[in-house]
């Protein structure tokens, strides 16, 4: 595993790991979050973002590409080991139905009334190849959308996980490229689409803006589809590029899908900031990882 991709699935995990820990009565969780009060939780627990960008990460290790026949099989392994990670409803039918062996190109493209899932998932999980294929935005599109593909035949699934690859391979650069000239890019490398309008909104918002007001006008995840999640995301992202923790108390403020939307933008900043960017005590109560 390269550097950079494993500093993009430990910020992807800690993410989602911590905004996991912030649902509940929404009075009690905004006051911990104004007055930046951690988790207490012992241990806290990550959800199928992990566990898909885990799948990731292990093909790219055996193969140097995504080989989506080999990650359809990887998604369904670990989706049978362990069925209770949080995954959403069209999610579990999918996985489901690979793993009884139907193709997964039938199985993603028949939901919807054929029309595919145009949900986050791909999203949540691709910031790891855009850390693997920094330095080439072409095979990073290319690879991004090969991730979405096994499990999200709409096109604007499949942006949603263009535009988090390619914002967490402009975040390996240096010098460091971040606010409005990350949006500006991603922008520009996003298909068409209604993610791509999302982006372009988030684009235009200052990034001075309080979070809840950005969140209002982008979309929290509430939804649980691509144009709903990541424009706020990349947007809490790009606000803070350079600092791990201010970009987890900023999107988790915004509530609503709040484990995706902190997996997305922890996985580009951490591809910014390095593992040792990610507080050490954050790393240490995020549940392990399966090596």
């Amino acid at each position: 595993m390269t550097e950079r991709m494993r500093a993009a699935l430990e910020g992807l995990s800690v993410g989602d790991a911590f905004g996991e820990q912030f649902f509940g009565p929404p009075g009690i969780v905004l006051e911990r979050i104004a007055e930046r009060t951690a988790p207490a939780a012992a241990v806290w627990q990550w959800t199928d973002d992990t566990a898909m960008a885990l799948a990731i990460a292990l093909v790219l290790d055996a193969h140097g590409k995504v080989d989506r026949d080999a990650l359809a099989t990887a998604f369904a392994d670990r989706y049978r080991a362990d069925p209770m990670r949080g995954y959403g409803g069209t999610a579990h039918g999918i996985l489901q139905a690979i793993g009884a062996g139907v193709p997964w190109a039938v199985a993603a493209g028949r939901v919807f009334d054929g029309q595919g899932s145009m949900g986050n998932g791909g999203a949540m999980r691709a910031a790891p190849i855009g850390a693997y294929f920094a330095g080439d935005l072409e095979r990073t599109i290319a690879e991004a959308r090969a991730s979405a593909e096994p499990t999200h035949a709409h096109p604007d699934g499949q942006a949603g996980a263009i535009a988090v690859a390619v914002a967490a391979a402009i975040a390996c650069r240096r010098p460091l490229v971040a606010g409005a000239a990350l949006l500006e890019e991603v922008v520009f490398h996003t298909p068409p689409g209604a993610t791509r309008d999302g982006l372009a909104k988030a684009l235009a918002l200052p990034l001075t803006y309080d979070p809840r007001t950005a969140a209002a006008a982008l979309g929290t995840g509430a939804r649980v589809i691509s144009s709903d999640t990541v424009p706020f995301a990349l947007w809490c992202a790009a606000r803070h590029l350079d600092s791990y923790e201010e970009a987890m108390w900023t999107t988790v403020s915004g509530l609503g899908d709040r484990d995706t939307t902190c997996a997305i933008a922890g996985g580009v900043v951490a591809c910014a900031v390095g593992v040792e960017g990610i507080p050490a005590t954050w790393r240490a109560r995020r549940e392990p990882l399966p090596r």
